[in-house]
Parts: C-alpha cells; structure tokens; sequence
C-alpha cells in the first residue's frame, strides 16, 4: 500500500501517469528516464503492488537488485561473466541449464523490469534478448514479453574494462544499453518524469539541469560556488554528511572521526542465513559504533511507524546489545532501532495459483545505520541529504558531479570543499544526445490509445500464431531425410499432413484473419469492444479448433518413430516434444477463450497455458534434514577442485550427487562408495576432502558416528542457550525454562565469548571483570585453571576465571 503523500505524488505527475498506462494498457517497450529525486524508485513499486501483469524485477548489480527487491540479472537470466557477443548464448553452452521452473517462468511473463538499466551494458541488454527468444519466442525481440527499462542515463554509467570494449566495439556503437541491437528493434516508447520532489529552490534547480546537461552558465558557477568553503568544519548536532569521490577517503573520514570518540565501540554481527553474496552485503557484517557517533540510516522503517527512512541522519544517544538510539536533528523522539531484514530472493511459481512468487532465498540481518560523517557519492544514489559538503575535486567518471549536488535538497544545506568548475563535470555527449532524442519524442495520449489498441490487436494475432509450431515441423521432416536408412516407423506422411495441411494452412488463414481486423479496427473502438471483431473472433476460434485437432493433433498422434542411433534420437526427440508442448498450449488456449476475448483472460488463460503441465503433487520437496550450510561448504569445495584441476564441476560431483551427500552424510570410504554418482575413481581422487567437510560439519553440529544423519531441526545444546539469552532472557531464566542449572547455561555461553557473539560485559558487571582481569595479571604464569583458582581471592568462581580468560585471549 502507498502512503497519502506518495498517492498526492502520482496525482500531480502526468508523465508518471502516462508511463503507468503504457505498461497496463500496452504491450510497448518502455525507457523511464527523469532527474534526480523525479520519483522513478516510487514508479517502480506502484508497477510492482498494482500491476496485473506477470512481471519479474532485475538489476545489473546484487545491491540495487536488493534495493529494488528483485534479483540480479546475471543470476535470473543466467548470464555468464564477461564480454557476451552476439548470438554466443544462443550458439554455445555458456549458461547453466535452466531448470523446469525458471523455463515456465520465462514462458510466462509479460512483464520484465530493469531497474538501473544506465548501468546495463549494450551487451548484456542483447543477452536478455537471445534468452527470452530462447525459451519464449524466437520471431520477437526479447521472446515478446514487454520490457521496462528504468534509469537515469546522467547518473551511474557502465563499467567496461579496455580489454572488454576491445572486443565490444566490433558490434557496437556505444556501451550504453541503447546501442543493443535489441534496443533498436524494441520499438520503444521513451517517457522523462519531470516533477522533481526532491528540491524545491527553482534556482537550485536549473543549477542542476545546466550541470546535467555540461552547460554550466557563469551566472549558475557563481550562485553555486557562492557555497565554497574549503575550512568549514559543522558542529556535532548540525548532521553534515560529506559525499566524497573514492572509497577510501569516504573510509578515511569516518574512522577518524569515530577514533575521535575515546570511548568504547560496539559491534553488531550480522546474521546471514540461507543464500546471500558477500557483494551485495547492505551493510558491515561486523558493524562497529559508538555514542556519539553519526550516522545515516540505511533502510526505511519497516514498523508502522515509518519513524526513519533510507538516508536520514542523526546522532546515536544509546547503545544495548539489541538497539541503537537515534536523534535526528531537532526530533523530540529519540528513534530506538533493532536490527532490520534484507531478504535476498528468487522467483518460483505457486503451486495452487500458478503465479509468480517471490521465495526469500537468502536473509541479512543487521542494525540498518552506518557511519555517516562521509559517503561516496556512488553510494548516496538516490539518497536525500538537508546538508552535505561536497568534495567533488577528484571526480573521475561521467555524471559524479551532478548526483553529488542532486542529493541535496538545498542551496542552503550545501558546503563545497572545492569549487565547481567545468572540469569537475564530466558528461558523456553521446549520452547527451540520446537524451535530446528522448525529450523530443515524448509520447502522447494519442500515441497510447493507438498503442492500446495495437496491443489487443496483437494479442489476437499471437492466439492464432502459428509460426512457432514451423521451426520444429520442418527439423523433424529434416532429420528423417537425412537418416531415413536408421529410423524405422510411420513418420513422414504424418509429418506431411501435419505441416501442409495443419500449421501451413493455419499460418495463411490467421494472416488473412489478421488483416481483416486491422480493417475492422480503423475506428477508435477497441477490440475488445467491438461487437463485430467480437463475432469474429469466435468463429475464427471454432475454426481454428478445428483443423488444429485434426490437423495437427491427429497426425502428431499418430507418427512411430524408432531409430538405433543414439544421436538421431536424442534431436528427434527434443523437436518431438517441442511440438507436442507448443500444441498442448495451443490447444488449451483456445479451448478456454471460446466465449469472447477479453486482454485480462487472456493474458491468465496464455499464462496458464504454460503452467498447466506441471504437477504440483510430484514436486520432490528437499527433505528437512538437508541443511543448506552443509550444501553450501560441499559446493564451495567442489569450486576450490574445480578451479585447481582446470576441469568442470561434473566431473567432481553432480547436484544429485551433492544432495545425496547432505541427506546420507557419509563418514567413511565404504559409505562414500553408497552415494549416487560417486565411483572408486571418484572417491579416491576427492573422497578424503569430501570426508574432511562432513566431519568438520557432524563435528560443529554434534552429529556422532552412530547417528550418522542430522535429526530434524536439532540445535547444539549451547546454542539454544545462546539464543534465549540473545532474544533477551536472563541466565536463571534460562536455566529455569531449560531444566538445567545455572552454571551448565553459564557454561553455554562462556563458549561465544572468544568469537565475539557475546561480550564479557554482558555476563559480568564491568568493575567486578576489572578486578578479576587485575587479579589473573597480578598471578602471573600458572598452569592450569586450578592453580590459578588457589591464587586469586577466593570469592571468584572457575566460571568467572574461565570466562574473564576467554575475554583476554579474544
């Protein structure tokens, strides 16, 4: 649900209006394209919440895919690393196997949106294409699912090594993804947001535009530079953060200005669970602060509160071992925050409904501030900050200069540690001009009420497509020519009838079917509210019924097909089954449109369409004993095998394999041998690494020899200790609710105290470790714990001693 202020910012936004009609109403390719603070990140969730499309979220890189609550386009479309060329997915066997499920949820989507898409190489937007053609629809740029492009070209540019543009500038212009071929086929409608709510000073405002655009005016540098004052140094309580250009100065900043604070820090470990990349990590995964310290919040509130948003400022008052409290400025609250969720996730499709859904993958948990005296300017994108000092001297790539100042709600709020000159802003004219081609071909109610009608017109062509079922029709009638000595069988007459007097047939009928609508259609009426195209189409769906089961269904039916050699099986089989699966689909959606068409129904009954196959009932679910830690070690030894001897992952284990493994745990050479994929051979080369990794996992997990597989859901005795005591338990609560005694909890938790999860001030009071601590010093050298308990005033327990010792070795 949207908040008031965010509906009042879709009311007075016509462009944002327009591109939200283009995407319901339309099948046309969109560019969102807009200024600094225009609203694009706010359009993105509005497509996300309302729209009916079935529609999948990517982005070029893990952090704005988190931010955008989608997933990567390397991990969705499965793209290698790297330069990709033309036509290299489509004619190599670069990506992994897609599996069934990832397959129907390309099949069936509308909808597919790209966030970021300025950083998106020409390359990689080509790469999209060929994988959509690959599984939805060859004859159409990208598969003929619509795309939604959304970026601001003036901002974060691709990255592109010399030795990748080397090998790209052979096929392309530029890097920028408007130079893909696919783009120049997309047809695509490009809209410019234009309301800008993140500054409201109109002079500030065409400050920004003219830097935007490389035409600084003299006038605009001195107003500007007016804010230069390279010896300003804020007070604590004004919340001044400084947008620098490289990582290690921003790093540099807020260390020193941390180390300034004498007094004691205090970290925060993340928890990190299931599948989450080190790269796209939100925040520290030890986050260190102290009181006093400033800070900028990372996340927006997930209560119901909305207390704090991402990139709000303030000062931390308090620190406890599960919150941090925050003053913002001149709040009168104080804002106490706990650690927020990042949920990394992955498309899959629900069972019962057949829609897509998004399934949590992966989770990183931690306090949402970061340190905030200074951040680089690549990461305040679209962050708002009321005072920031600029320091854009060293800036080295196109458009830094302009987000640095676009954070910036103000003039008044603005501090420059270096004067802006022209040299400080580096634009790109290619960019530049593509941008003037966008502003001068803004679309307009016209061009959307012929886009509308268009789409509903294409829809109907696509129901009687018949195209697709050509392409495995005549590999089939080719292989049997060219192997007809080795198959045996009835295949080639049928074969015949199907082509010439099934899908041929249907081809020229649905192209005179189509021109006769576009006929009918030259009024305004939509299709779907024509009574006359109405009439048509369900007589054109009686027909087409029709010859499809006589003509295709029945002559598919009947072919035999025998063959000894390997080889030709395998491609006759694949083209086979490619037919029947397209028939299938075919067959199913004109069975359920016989009534009337309708864009929605159509677009569920062509989504069902693909889904129908699937059997929900014999989906094998990963037993609950696999652990996917374990999963996770067994894979990254098999990485560290596989790079070492130069040979593919295969070859070591498989995936079958792998989870065998998880679900058996093996603990000998003899039970190895048990496991599904794993030889003599095998087990000799990699048997003894194999072993190591599951002893180390039982060993971590308590899991004996004589118990060889994990119990469902069992936790080390101390860690459940350890859980009670982080969610807030005192040490004989949990002693009273576990039926133990207080010095085996105790005991429990001593053992995290090495590794930092808990710290010796949360066990003991800091004057009663201060003496104790001066008491293990004044002992000196003594082995053992017990000659040491003779030495020290005898009111310190041994699990005082033990703990307070653990605390020094840390």
């Amino acid at each position: 649900m949207f908040t008031l202020q965010q509906k009042v910012k879709m009311a007075i936004n016509p462009e944002l209006e327009l591109a939200l009609q283009f995407i319901e109403k339309t099948d046309r390719n969109l560019f969102i394209t807009g200024k600094a603070g225009t609203g694009k990140t706010t359009f993105l969730h509005k497509i996300k919440s309302e729209s009916l499309k079935r529609m999948v979220i990517v982005a070029p890189t893990g952090v704005a895919a988190i931010n955008a609550k989608g997933v990567t386009i390397h991990s969705f479309f499965q793209m290698p690393f790297g330069p990709i060329l033309p036509n290299q997915i489509a004619n190599t066997n670069q990506q992994r196997k897609f599996s069934k499920t990832k397959i129907d949820i390309i099949k069936s989507l509308d909808l597919v949106i790209i966030d970021e898409i300025s950083m998106v190489r020409a390359d990689l937007l080509d790469a999209i294409d060929q994988v959509m053609r690959r599984y939805k629809n060859r004859d159409k740029v990208f598969g003929g699912a619509q795309i939604l492009m959304i970026g601001d070209l003036q901002q974060l540019a691709p990255v592109v090594k010399p030795n990748e543009w080397s090998l790209l500038q052979q096929h392309y212009d530029t890097v920028y993804f408007f130079s893909a071929k696919a783009y120049e086929e997309a047809n695509v409608v490009s809209i410019e947001l234009k309301h800008i709510y993140r500054q409201k000073n109109e002079v500030f405002i065409k400050i920004l535009n003219e830097i935007r655009t490389n035409t600084l005016s003299d006038t605009s540098a001195k107003i500007l530079n007016k804010n230069y004052n390279p010896s300003f140094s804020p007070a604590k309580e004004e919340g001044y953060i400084t947008l620098t250009t490289h990582n290690n100065r921003a790093n540099l900043i807020n260390n020193s200005e941390l180390n300034k604070l004498k007094i004691r820090p205090v970290f925060f470990n993340a928890v990190i669970s299931g599948k989450f990349s080190e790269n796209a990590f939100p925040n520290a995964e030890r986050l260190e602060l102290k009181v006093g310290a400033q800070v900028m919040f990372i996340k927006n509130d997930s209560s119901a509160e909305k207390r704090y948003y991402n990139g709000k400022i303030g000062i931390i008052t308090a620190i406890s071992k599960e919150s941090v409290s925050v003053q913002c400025g001149d709040e009168v609250d104080e804002i106490v925050t706990e650690k927020e969720t990042w949920s990394n996730i992955n498309y899959a499709i629900n069972e019962e409904t057949k829609a897509i859904k998004e399934e949590m993958i992966g989770a990183f948990t931690q306090i949402p501030l970061r340190l905030a005296w200074a951040i680089t300017i690549h990461k305040s994108q679209g962050l708002t900050f009321e005072r920031a000092i600029i320091d854009a001297e060293a800036s080295f790539a196109h458009g830094q200069t302009y987000v640095a100042l676009s954070r910036c709600t103000s003039l008044e709020g603005l501090v420059l540690k270096t004067p802006i000159t022209s040299s400080a802003i580096i634009n790109d004219s290619t960019v530049s001009l593509f941008n003037e081609g966008v502003e001068e071909n803004h679309p307009d109610e016209r061009i959307l009420n012929e886009s509308e009608k268009d789409f509903q017109l294409n829809l109907i062509s696509e129901l009687f497509d018949f195209q697709p079922f050509l392409y495995p029709t005549i590999r089939l009638i080719d292989i049997f020519y060219k192997n007809q000595t080795s198959i045996k069988g009835a295949v080639i007459e049928h074969l015949q009838t199907l082509k010439d007097e099934g899908v041929v047939t249907l081809m020229k009928v649905a192209n005179g079917f189509k021109n006769q609508l576009l006929q009918i259609s030259e009024d305004a009426i939509l299709p779907e509210n024509s009574s006359q195209i109405q009439e048509r189409f369900t007589k054109a769906i009686a027909y087409f019924l029709n010859i499809t089961k006589n003509n295709i269904q029945k002559p598919l039916a009947a072919i035999s097909f025998s063959t000894d050699n390997k080889a030709v099986q395998k491609d006759f089989s694949k083209q086979f089954e490619s037919l029947q699966e397209k028939l299938e689909e075919k067959l199913f959606t004109l069975h359920k449109m016989t009534n009337c068409f309708k864009v929605q129904a159509y677009l569920q009954v062509r989504a069902k369409a693909v889904l129908q196959k699937m059997e929900p009932v014999k989906k094998k679910q990963l037993p609950s004993k696999r652990d996917p830690i374990l999963a996770l070690k067994l894979r990254e030894l098999r990485d560290g095998i596989s790079k070492s001897l130069e040979i593919p992952h295969f070859q070591i284990f498989t995936q079958e394999t792998l989870y065998a493994l998880c679900d058996e745990l093996p603990r000998s050479e003899a039970s190895l041998l048990n496991i599904v994929g794993l030889g003599k051979t095998r087990v000799t080369k990699y048997g003894e690494e194999i072993l190591e990794a599951i002893e180390a996992y039982c060993s971590e997990n308590g899991i004996n020899k004589f118990n060889e597989q994990k119990k469902e859901d069992k936790k080390p005795t101390k860690q459940v200790s350890f859980e009670l005591f982080k969610s807030g338990l005192a040490i004989k609560d949990i002693a009273k609710e576990r039926s133990l005694t207080i010095g085996t909890i105790e005991n429990h938790l001593a053992n995290y105290i090495s590794s930092g999860d808990i710290d010796i001030l949360e066990l003991i009071e800091l004057k009663r470790y201060k003496k104790i601590r001066d008491e293990i010093e004044t002992a000196g050298a003594v082995k053992g714990l017990t000659a040491l308990k003779e030495k020290v005033n005898g009111s310190i327990t041994y699990m005082e001693l033990k703990m307070v010792l653990m605390s020094m070795e840390a």
